[in-house]
């Protein structure tokens, strides 16, 4: 199944849950783990901002999960976008 956003919608695909920080300490499993970056996996005709493929961060108070069997999708207005990580 696939889902096209519509209007200001922004369809994001979370990050995988980090096993170990970045300095190799490995993270407990009862810590919160707060993903809120994702891949663009569809956007909407009234989203300017950002294009499929743009690797995002947003306001995890403004996702929306959208199907029970893949936790992983989200959507976002776009409004809830703070903005786009690049390698520059």
């Amino acid at each position: 199944m696939k889902i096209k956003a519509i209007m200001d919608r922004v369809i994001i695909r979370l990050d995988e849950v980090q096993e170990k920080s970045k300095g190799g300490i490995i993270l407990n499993d009862d810590a919160e783990n707060v993903r809120n970056i994702g891949i663009v996996e569809s956007i909407g005709s009234d989203v300017k901002s950002v294009k499929v493929g743009d690797r995002v961060i947003f306001h995890t108070f403004d996702e929306l999960p959208i199907l029970n069997d893949d936790p992983n999708l989200v959507a976002v207005r776009e409004r809830g976008l703070l903005g786009v990580i690049t390698n520059e």
